[in-house]
């Protein structure tokens, strides 16, 4: 029997997916020939409507992958409309302390684990699979704070243990911007954040998470060595600038 991301993220097993921007099922379905296990539907640094948003989750989840949802803000309102568009989980940006965690998983579940009001759509076969949904809601969604400010990293370990949080995913380029030293990923000042946040999530058994932005694979190997679990490899448009430019320098040389 496959495993379900929940599973793997309860047994701090490597997942790898990636990130979508681009707000059309092609481009979904293009994604979809690689062996990412899930995709994530960024609303958060691009275009997509929730209209485009409800297309590409339904693209992903018929092409037997984990739709997820990256929402622009720690907002109750939002989270509850794309879990209720069947995202399996969402990516909250800007989670900075235990309350901002708690209000994210809050907004994912029903009572009486969370506070997400209750409504038919999607997600609930528009009132015929309420039943279902509800108990697969409490067994199986996926709740992922994003670490990408210092202020996080300072309240790693309360955030973590915030009953209903998968894991983590930092955001390295935010991260970095909160340092004041914005896209310095060597930085000292960097390198001790992240691993104050790797060795939270060592202590409380919990997946840590990484974007690899650039599409070099060396890169996500180098993450996968140094122990992060939950790992998106790059995004739609990135993936396509990168080969454009690699071939068509291979032709001018």
């Amino acid at each position: 029997m496959v495993e379900t991301l929940k599973e793997k993220l309860e047994k701090n097993k490597l997942t790898i997916g990636s990130w979508i921007t681009i707000g059309h099922p092609t481009v979904a379905e293009l994604m979809l020939q690689a062996p990412f296990e899930w995709l994530v539907v960024d609303l958060e640094h691009s275009a997509i409507t929730l209209d485009a948003a409800q297309v590409l989750i339904s693209t992903i989840e018929g092409g037997g992958r984990t739709p997820l949802v990256r929402v622009g803000e720690n907002n109750q309102a939002l989270i509850k409309r794309v879990m209720d568009l069947g995202a399996h989980g969402v990516i909250v940006p800007m989670v900075n302390s235990k309350e901002d965690a708690k209000r994210a998983v809050d907004s994912v579940k029903y009572p009486p684990v969370g506070k997400r009001g209750v409504g038919l759509y999607r997600a609930q076969k528009y009132g015929e699979g309420f039943e279902e949904y509800k108990k697969w809601l409490a067994d199986e969604s996926v709740v992922i704070v994003q670490i990408e400010h210092i202020d996080a990293v300072k309240n790693i370990e309360e955030i973590l243990k915030v009953k209903g949080v998968d894991g983590c995913i930092i955001g390295p380029y935010d991260l970095s911007a909160s340092l004041g030293i914005p896209g310095k990923f060597d930085d000292k000042r960097m390198k001790n954040a992240l691993e104050r946040v790797r060795e939270a999530c060592r202590r409380l058994k919990k997946p840590l998470g990484f974007h690899v932005v650039p599409p070099d694979h060396k890169l996500l190997q180098q993450k996968i060595d140094e122990g992060y679990t939950f790992l998106a490899f790059s995004l739609d448009f990135m993936f396509l600038g990168a080969k454009c430019r690699e071939e068509l320098a291979k032709v001018k040389r």
